[in-house]
């Protein structure tokens, strides 16, 4: 698997404009939906749920939402750089400009 498999030209987003993590999600699950033919509604959801877990945000800026979605066929991966930093509860308590999207078939491992 090559990282164009994981991440197509059109999955990258160079200057999101938002301005918390709640609008950082729904606009890239709107951005996730459009290009997997899934639900928008679901994939925001299946994000927040993670969330509720806990943030996803690894610290240095940087943060990877993530979920598993059961009718999705294939690994599918959005990479965005936010225009301006955003809290995402991050525990080095750095806001997050580099967020990467990662959904995954519902057995994927």
């Amino acid at each position: 698997m090559t990282i164009t498999d994981l991440v197509a030209p059109e999955a990258i987003l160079p200057a999101l404009k938002v301005i918390s993590k709640k609008q950082a999600l729904q606009e890239l699950a709107a951005r996730a939906a459009t290009l997997t033919g899934q639900n928008e509604r679901s994939i925001f959801e299946v994000l927040l749920q993670r969330e509720k877990l806990g943030t996803t945000a690894v610290g240095y800026g940087v943060a990877i939402p993530h979920g598993k979605l059961p009718k999705l066929e294939k690994l599918f991966g959005l990479f965005a750089r936010l225009e301006r930093p955003i809290d995402f509860e991050a525990m080095d308590g750095q806001p997050v400009d580099l967020i990467f999207l990662l959904l995954a078939p519902e057995g994927a491992g």
